[in-house]
Parts: structure tokens; sequence; C-alpha cells
């Protein structure tokens, strides 16, 4: 038994030399940019050779010269990339029981297998159920409206101010991700762990979360059993997933103690928070309890903590959309500076922030540029065709380039490269533009439409009011923004910023 992965290590070993190979080749050809499919090996040289820009070159090289879909082959694995709308309304809608996420996105996602961010089936319909159902509870929905709002107030807001007190540059980046953490664990456990404040803890547990979605890239792009040998070895980057699933683990049981100190859920008449709704469930063994609140904070921590960063990184490069903000939110906050005064920092509650049409906008646009989840997934049970006429087997993966859609010309017109929020606006600018899932499907689409897509907006736009409207935000000079190599479009080097107060 000690020696079961043997064969597959002989394979790995063999594989791996004729990728260096490949790789000396490719990086010594005059093209070396250009997409070659090699013998064994398929398009994994090139892939590799591209990997710092992975997402430019599935878009640009890959899938535009090939009419927006191609069948590849990635060694041994079988792939069907594509960007087609219309593809990706079959997929994830027409006949979306032909395309689960299937058990290798589960293996792939072992840590939260069984809940609905690696289901299928029955199982995937009970858990989006169960989502559903608390999503909708009005009371966990104030909930998560108030606690955006203190954690603005109480956190947000004091630490920016103290940065610009002390001239201090702000990772942007890194202070977003940790109000998000805050904000969700606070949601889903009443327990708030406080990673923003002044003295800058270590994020061990926001690390470990970046970690399982770095090395579940990892596990996307190479075959399965060399990974799995990995992890029989305890190597390489397995060996790094394996402390950040202990660190999480740990995390959880640690907010549910918490969480039972407080004395909310025994004999709680009314469910609040997010575990109050699970804990007695006798449907949920600890397994199961601990990959639902994962996928939770998955949920809310990873898509609008790395959507946020994005956005403040365009409006710094686009100050003349800073300025279409401030106007559009100039006359809620005329009544509010009268009676507290000029100078005094302002936040936005939800009600007044729901009909601003030219924020909404900037988040839409910068989620059409930078979706937080740049690829989907699927698997194919049967043989089928697709509208874009190629043909799908069974057992092939499908990788859709949310990332891409964002970039199609046909979809988006020939400045759809640029960053420009008024393509969301009617022609009079006071309403939004109606952009089918299809063509926008950031919020995923079809089956697996996000439920917490309202909510989401909701927070982000209070998040980005406040911080545009206290304080002027201008990029440090001279750093490369570039993104992670990870199943998330998160910043790889941080956003570093210089703050000053917004003078009124």
């Amino acid at each position: 038994m000690a020696f079961s992965f043997l064969p597959e290590l002989v394979i790995s070993i063999v594989v791996v030399h004729v990728v260096i190979v490949c790789f000396y080749y490719i990086k010594s050809s005059k093209n070396p940019l250009l997409p070659v499919s090699w013998p064994v090996v398929g398009i994994l040289p090139s892939l590799v050779v591209n990997l710092h820009r992975l997402h430019h070159y599935i878009s640009f090289d890959l899938l535009t010269p090939s009419g927006h879909s191609l069948k590849v082959a990635i060694a041994s694995i079988r792939m069907f990339i594509t960007c087609d709308p219309t593809n990706i309304q079959y997929i994830f809608s027409s006949n979306h029981t032909n395309y689960p996420k299937g058990e290798d996105y589960a293996e792939i996602f072992d840590m939260t297998r069984g809940s609905l961010f690696s289901a299928d089936g029955e199982s995937s319909r009970r858990e989006r159920a169960n989502f559903q159902s608390v999503l909708s509870n009005p009371l966990l929905v104030g909930l998560m409206t108030k606690c955006c709002h203190d954690k603005v107030e109480k956190s947000l807001l004091p630490f920016m101010a103290h940065m610009v007190r002390t001239n201090t540059h702000v990772d942007m980046n890194d202070m977003l991700m940790r109000l998000v953490f805050d904000m969700y664990a606070t949601t889903i456990f009443s327990v708030d762990p406080t990673c923003l404040s002044l003295d800058m803890p270590p994020v061990h547990v926001a690390n470990a979360m970046d970690t399982v979605m770095e090395v579940g890239f990892v596990r996307h792009i190479v075959p399965a059993f060399f990974w799995k040998v990995m992890r029989s070895l305890n190597i390489g980057p397995e060996r790094k997933l394996a402390a950040a699933q202990a660190v999480l683990r740990c995390f959880i049981t640690d907010m549910m103690t918490e969480r039972r100190k407080k004395g909310h859920i025994i004999g709680q008449e009314v469910p609040i928070d997010v575990l109050s709704n699970y804990v007695n469930d006798q449907n949920y063994n600890d397994d199961l309890l601990q990959a639902t609140l994962i996928t939770y904070m998955i949920a809310g921590r990873d898509t609008i903590g790395t959507t946020l960063p994005w956005i403040v990184y365009n409006l710094a490069k686009n100050p003349h959309i800073v300025s279409s903000i401030h106007n559009e939110l100039a006359p809620i906050m005329s009544c509010k500076v009268a009676i507290a005064g000029a100078g005094m920092m302002m936040i936005f509650e939800p009600e007044e922030v729901r009909p601003v049409v030219y924020l909404q906008a900037t988040l839409l646009e910068t989620l059409r540029l930078y979706p937080p989840i740049p690829i989907e997934r699927r698997s194919v049970v049967s043989t089928d065709v697709m509208p874009s006429g190629h043909v799908v087997c069974a057992e092939d993966i499908i990788l859709v380039s949310i990332y891409s859609v964002g970039r199609m010309e046909s979809v988006w017109g020939s400045d759809c490269r640029e960053y420009r929020p008024e393509r969301w606006l009617s022609e009079d600018g006071r309403q939004l533009r109606y952009i089918p899932s299809n063509k926008f499907p950031a919020f995923n689409t079809g089956a697996r439409l996000c439920l917490g897509k309202d909510i989401a907006i909701m927070q982000m736009k209070i998040i980005i009011a406040a911080i545009v409207w206290n304080f002027d935000v201008k990029m440090v000079d001279g750093q490369a923004i570039d993104t992670k190599l990870s199943c998330l479009l998160q910043m790889k080097n941080g956003l570093k910023v210089n703050l000053s107060k917004v003078q009124m």
C-alpha cells in the first residue's frame, strides 16, 4: 500500500521532463507566447510559460483567434474552453444537468465537500434552498447591513484617518480584506475577530483561505494523479494546503466555541447569525457543518474582499469617475453635513445608497473587467454538441472564462477594455441597463446564480461611498499591480496608496 502511487509517480516524472524540454524550446523560440499543442502534454508547456499572464493568454491568445471557443488538451486532460455567451447559457441553464461541477471539483476543494460550493444534483438543490432560506431572513439581512455599517464607522474610517494623521501609506488590498473578513465572521458566528485594527494582528485564517484557493488553482491545471502523489507524500503545495486546512478547522471550532459561550444558540427563539440556522440541524454532521460555514466565508470574504481593491484601483486611476460619484452623493450628504458640521466623517445608510445608480455602475464595471472568480469549471456527463458546434465528450472538462466574457468586443463594443461605468446607464443616466447574466456572469448564471448578489452590492456601495466621500486616494508610484495564481482574481502584491482627507 505504501507504494500504491508508484505508477502515477513514474508518469508524473515523465510528464515533468517532457514539460521542461518543451518549456525551454518555447522560451528559445521567436514567438514564445503562441500556443503550441505537443504530444503527450498538450498545451501544458505553453500554459506554464504564460502563467504570469494566464487570463490575458486565455482571452487573447486562445479564445479570440478561435472564435471564443476551442478544444485543447493538458497532458491527459481533455478541455473545452469558451467565453461564448450562447455556450454559457447552454452550459449553466438550458442543459445544466449535463454539466455539473463533478467529482473532480469536489476533490479539488475537498474541504467544502457536500456544501453548496461543490455539491451537485439533489445535494446542491437542498443546500441552495437552505442558503436561500438563511439569506432571505430579514433579521439576518438586517444584521449583515448593520455589521457592514458598524465596521465602516468604528474600524475602517478611524483606521484610514489614523493613516492620514501619521502620513503612512496603506495597503488597500490588505485593509479591505481584513474589513470584509471581520464583517463576515461577525455575521456567521456573532464573533468579531478584529483583524482590522491599528495593531494589525496576524491574519493566519485569511492567509489560510488564500492558500486553499491558490493550491486549488494548482490542482485545476495539473493532472489529478500529480497532485494526489504530492498529497500522499505531503510535499510541495499539498503540504502548505494541509497546514492551511488545519488552521481553518481550528478557526471554525474556536468560533463555534466562542459563539456557544455567548449563550445565543440554545433556547434562542429566532435565529440571527448564520451559525444559528445550522447548528441544531440533525442533517449537518461536524464535517458538513464546517464545510458549509467555510462556504459562507468564501461567498462573502473572498468575493467582496477580492472586488473592493479593484474598485479602489480603478477609481484611483480615473479621478473623473470619483468626481461623478461625489456629485451623485452630494445631495444625500447635504443635510447630514449641515447637522454634523463640516470636517466630520460621513457614513451612508443602506436606504441612502440603494437608489444611487452611478456608484453601482462603477461596481458593475469593475466586476465586468475583474470578476472575483475568473474561471468556472464544469464536467461533462454525456456527449453533447455546443451551440457553437463543438462536440464535447463524457468526462471532458469545460472551462468558462468569465474574465474573457467581459473583454469581448462583440458583447461590450470596441471600447471593451476601457473602464467606463457609463456603459451600464440608460441614455438619461437615471437607470441601470439590463445585461443578461450569460453576458455578465460575474455573479454566475442559471441554476447557480449568486444568492447574495443584492446584499453584496449593498455592502460594497456602503463601503466605497464612505471611502470616496471622506478620503482622496492616490496610488504609490512604481508598484506593479498584478494577479495571484489563484482561483480568485486577487491582487498579487497588494495596492499601496497614500490617503488624505477630502476638503469640502
